[in-house]
């Protein structure tokens, strides 16, 4: 390899190494993009907005417009939305939803942004900031952050729990809808189905809804169940699944990745 070769490389090398470097700023744009409602506020405009009507509608006595403007200009180049050329030929800058800003609807039956919250929130990145300590010493990152376990933590905390369980929920919906779908005579002989971790019963749900005749049992720490909203055909049961689980024709368990 030439000299030439050699330095170009070692130049790609450190524009990777940048863009790596500030690949945080992503993810607080998306969490930003999610907090003020952007896609929502889109959604039910019906058309393509301009930047003064979508300042307009975030939730703010006086929203700094030239600084939503550098937000925008960030998500529109990583596709979360779009610039619209107007028909009329104006010079006014245009903002439309993509596919991707889709899933960042509050209300919408599949969404990813409950877990968009939760995933940047400052309680889940914290931890991420001892990965070198544990490789030296060993150990469990939330723990030497928070100094508890995640689940001991969500038991204190309860804006934590509702999070957490909000994005565990959704993305159990999504899944769930996908499984249901396709696995269509899996659960036709089951009479009872106990969901071990089940979180507030999201995935439960799903299954009871397309199998009525299931009974099902969503089982999950005492702190957890306490949260879970009222679903006909599921019973709530809290507990710790290494002490005992609840009896039924089957047990279910979805991992979270």
């Amino acid at each position: 390899m030439g000299s030439m070769e050699v330095h170009e490389e070692l130049l790609r090398g450190q524009a990777e190494a940048w863009q790596l470097m500030f690949a945080f700023a992503d993810s607080m744009a998306l969490k930003s993009a999610v907090e003020l409602r952007l896609a929502d506020i889109m959604h039910s405009h019906g058309s393509p907005i301009t930047l003064p009507q979508l300042a307009s509608r975030i939730d703010s006595s006086c929203p700094d417009i030239p600084y939503l403007a550098r937000l925008m200009r960030m998500l529109v180049r990583k596709g979360i939305f779009a610039v619209h050329q107007s028909s009329d030929g104006g010079d006014e800058t245009l903002y439309k939803m993509t596919h991707i800003s889709k899933w960042l609807l509050h209300d919408s039956e599949l969404s990813l942004a409950p877990m968009i919250l939760v995933e940047n929130n400052q309680w889940l990145l914290e931890p991420w900031h001892y990965l070198s300590q544990c490789v030296k010493e060993g150990g469990i990152a939330f723990k030497k952050a928070h100094g508890c376990g995640i689940w001991d933590f969500a038991s204190q905390n309860p804006q934590f729990n509702n999070l957490f369980n909000d994005a565990m929920a959704c993305t159990a919906k999504i899944v769930m809808k996908a499984l249901v779908s396709h696995y269509k005579d899996g659960f036709d002989s089951i009479q009872s189905l106990v969901d071990v971790g089940g979180g507030t019963g999201g995935a439960l749900a799903e299954i009871v809804k397309s199998y009525p005749h299931i009974k099902g049992i969503n089982f999950d720490l005492p702190h957890v169940v306490a949260t879970a909203p009222v679903c006909e055909g599921i019973f709530h049961v809290g507990g710790d699944m290494f002490d005992a689980i609840p009896k039924a024709d089957a047990v279910f368990m979805k991992v979270t990745v």
